[in-house]
């Protein structure tokens, strides 16, 4: 039986090239006065992208402040740092330039701004519920993480080594604004750590137990199979427009909550499994996720057989007939080939990193602490099951 389910994706979308143009008129719109520009080290300025945005504001006699130097799995230092600076100079709008990583510094200063007598860190360590949150606007130059149309932020605090998230609708950006040019400048591996954690915002929600609704599994299955015939593509012809537009949107309908509509509840396991590898280790998103997956899918995949067979056969084109079981290992498997197609790791020591005994029952521990003892829909898992699938994956 499909479930019930609530569908909230305020934000506006203006796609394509030289939509960036529209920024200072935009910002103006939802009542921009005073901005902080958020944005990374180098690409926004090296590509004029933040000199275009700078006189769009003064265009409209929006003033702004910056913070540059954001890095990949966002620091807490930064956002206290924008915190700071949106008290000194007034801000009343967040305005993020990048991915995954500006966005989601964004939204954590606003929440910060909209409570600024209290720490905002509670909200990731959910002590608390947010209040508010001051507006953000995006102009997405990574195609990724999705939070340019989700609820979702995820910061690290570097000092305990949690990365935690924080989901309010009171975050939802109100425009964002994507042209796929200014993702052509990505390196190949940056790219297609995107075009993973995209996939795994779909998949997330897919690999679960229960209730489903046959046309958002279309949807889902649709999308995954565009991300990967796209993600081919820009791995030997990095400069088709096409082909980023398609990774582009793909990644903003992958995480706003829509390939999850009627089902019995999101999984989101292996993404608590990297964010702790990323905590710890600091490595890349897309591809701590493709290192942990597999290990996760074959603990998993007899409490979810159904599920793992209809991927198989839908998603990875799998014709090996046999049982159950047997198709949706070779389902699992062809996922991993995929992920090596495109350059992508499927194990820690591929990823580079060997946690040691200790430092697996201590990620293990934190998800747990944070979470609960049970979590996942796909299959419940507890403590000692993170542990083996940690072991696993190396």
């Amino acid at each position: 039986m499909i479930n019930n389910f609530e569908f909230y994706c305020p934000t506006r979308i203006v796609f394509g090239r030289d939509s960036e143009k529209q920024i200072g008129k935009l910002a103006k719109e939802y009542g921009a006065t005073q901005a902080l520009i958020v944005y990374g080290k180098k690409s926004a300025a090296h590509s004029g992208l933040l000199d275009l945005v700078k006189a769009s504001l003064e265009a409209e006699d929006i003033g702004y402040a910056e913070l540059g130097g954001i890095v990949p799995n966002p620091h807490l230092e930064k956002v206290y740092e924008g915190i700071r600076i949106g008290k000194a100079t007034g801000v009343d709008f967040l305005l993020a330039i990048g991915g995954g990583s500006a966005i989601d510094t964004a939204k954590a200063i606003g929440y910060g701004l909209a409570e600024p007598d209290r720490d905002v860190w509670e909200l990731f360590r959910h002590t608390r519920k947010p209040a508010g949150c001051l507006p953000v606007g995006c102009i997405v130059t990574i195609a990724a993480a999705g939070s340019e149309t989700s609820k979702s932020c995820v910061i690290t605090n570097k000092k305990t080594g949690e990365k935690r998230s924080c989901n309010s609708a009171f975050a939802c950006p109100k425009f964002t604004l994507m042209n796929p040019d200014y993702t052509k400048s990505l390196p190949d591996y940056q790219t297609e750590s995107g075009c993973t954690d995209i996939m795994m915002h779909t998949m997330e929600r897919y690999f679960t137990s229960g209730a489903k609704m046959e046309l958002t599994d279309a949807i889902a299955e649709g999308l995954l199979k565009t991300v990967m015939k796209n993600a081919l593509i820009l791995h030997e012809a990095p400069d088709n427009y096409e082909a980023r537009a398609e990774i582009m949107w793909a990644g903003s309908l992958s995480h706003n909550g829509l390939t999850g509509c009627g089902n019995s509840g999101d999984d989101f396991v292996s993404h608590k499994l990297e964010h702790e590898l990323g905590g710890m280790f600091d490595v890349t998103h897309g591809a701590g996720l493709s290192a942990i997956w597999g290990s996760w899918a074959r603990y998993v995949c007899k409490s979810c057989l159904p599920r793992f067979v209809r991927y198989a056969r839908n998603v990875m084109n799998v014709t090996v007939e046999g049982s159950d079981e047997e198709i949706a290992l070779a389902g699992i498997e062809a996922t991993e080939d995929f992920f090596h197609s495109i350059g992508m790791p499927v194990s820690l020591s591929e990823l580079g990193i060997s946690p040691t005994d200790e430092e697996i029952e201590k990620m293990a521990a934190s998800i747990t602490g944070a979470y609960g003892e049970q979590i996942g829909s796909a299959r419940k898992l507890g403590r000692e099951d993170m542990i083996a699938i940690y072991h696993a994956a190396k």
